[in-house]
């Protein structure tokens, strides 16, 4: 018998690019229409909760019906009937086959690796990654898995990522647009380059979020998560989540989830359900405030460098405005003064938040070289554009004519 035929037991995925996708879930069905819609439907499913919305199941066990039956769910380490509809949403809004979840963004990322790559396997990336990811590939993974992280220099030409492939590279991992400095990696280009040599492209859509970006229709066979950031929308849930072949995922799910816990709690599901069902129009609000709030950034003249794909004079403009049907919630800016001019318009906000997150519905900033970018070198700040002076200010729902004159009042006062 094998793993397979066991309920508790996976086999371990296998890449094949000759395998062809599976059909996502609700194509028919437009994007606001899956985030209110897919996984639950409240006139089908009525037993044994009638309910109109997913109800929120706090049991962590199930009960067997009878010795042979096991129950799906069977424990809540693994999922739950809340957790369920969560993921297929979540698959459902990202055009991917399925879903499983983990107790954040980080956790997600390293749970995917965990049970993909073994000793001596690598990972191709670039330094444009999120600084919590940057210290698995640069430390954990390699000092305590002796599993290899390749990073490619010249991220923008998708040759440079196919040299660092080779037979053990497991998976390519790009993060676009990157935070915190909004590098946009061609997703189509490095999934053809990285297909050819038999390997799947991940891609990290934290930041832009299925709303504004849908990576799987441009190639890439993986999508990781931060539920934490712009799905959610409001600082109020932390969780993570991998999208990609079902059976990847219910590799991740029963070799690596069952073992090593860390899942998305029932009431957090239940949270991020309701915060899913107002994802388009949120997004389209973050942008449009984003485009006015960089627009008055780049005209000021005490401000330096202004990072956000909506500018025409941003490098990678038009690709972003191919593979993203509007530009996103985050920027970056250059204060004057390196690291102290920074911390002196920070604090100088009145109505901006200085804490460490994004993707919040209120504005919110902080500084990368001492926060999120810290584990990385003075050298690989720099080769990224994370100066001294970088802020990251995302940007949120409020009145942006509110936003800018808070950041006019600080910057008058630098």
């Amino acid at each position: 018998m094998s793993h397979s035929d066991q309920f508790f037991m996976r086999d371990p995925w296998v890449y094949d690019p000759q395998t062809p996708k599976a059909a996502p879930r609700d194509t028919h069905l437009g994007f606001d229409t899956r985030a209110l819609h897919t996984g639950f439907d409240p006139a089908e499913t009525v037993a044994p909760f009638r309910s109109f919305v997913p109800p929120i199941v706090q049991s962590m066990t199930f009960p067997y019906e009878n010795f042979a039956e096991i129950p799906c769910p069977v424990y809540g380490r693994t999922r739950t009937p809340t957790n369920t509809v969560l993921e297929e949403r979540l698959a459902a809004l990202e055009g991917g086959e399925a879903c499983v979840t983990a107790g954040s963004g980080s956790q997600a990322l390293f749970n995917l690796i965990f049970t993909i790559a073994r000793p001596g396997d690598n990972v191709v990336t670039s330094l444009n990654i999120f600084g919590e990811g940057y210290k698995q590939a640069a430390t954990i993974f390699p000092e305590r898995c002796n599993i290899d992280f390749r990073f490619v220099e010249a991220p923008a030409d998708p040759a440079a990522w196919g040299e660092l492939m080779d037979e053990r590279t497991k998976v390519v991992w790009i993060e676009t647009p990157s935070n915190p400095t909004l590098f946009v990696t061609d997703i189509a280009a490095v999934a053809e380059v990285a297909h050819a040599k038999g390997v799947p492209l991940m891609v990290d859509n934290t930041t832009a979020t299925a709303a504004l970006q849908q990576p799987m229709a441009l190639g890439a066979d993986i999508v990781l998560l931060s539920l934490t950031k712009f799905l959610a929308g409001n600082a109020t849930v932390i969780g993570g989540a991998i999208v990609g072949p079902e059976p990847l995922v219910e590799d991740i799910r029963w070799n690596t989830t069952e073992f090593l816990g860390s899942v998305v709690p029932p009431q957090d599901a239940f949270l991020m359900l309701q915060y899913l069902e107002t994802l388009g129009m949120r997004m389209l609000r973050h942008s449009s405030n984003s485009q006015s709030v960089a627009a008055y950034l780049a005209a000021h003249p005490k401000v330096g460098r202004v990072n956000y794909t909506g500018l025409e004079d941003h490098p990678q403009h038009a690709l972003a405005s191919r593979q993203m049907c509007a530009h996103g919630g985050l920027i970056s800016f250059v204060a004057p003064g390196g690291m102290a001019g920074a911390a002196k318009l920070i604090n100088g906000f009145r109505l901006i938040c200085h804490a460490v997150t994004f993707g919040t519905s209120r504005s919110i900033c902080m500084h990368p070289a001492t926060i999120t970018h810290e584990h990385m070198t003075p050298e690989e700040r720099a080769a990224v554009g994370i100066d001294d002076g970088l802020i990251r200010l995302s940007v949120g729902l409020e009145d942006p004519a509110d936003i800018m004159a808070d950041l006019e009042q600080a910057l008058q006062a630098i």
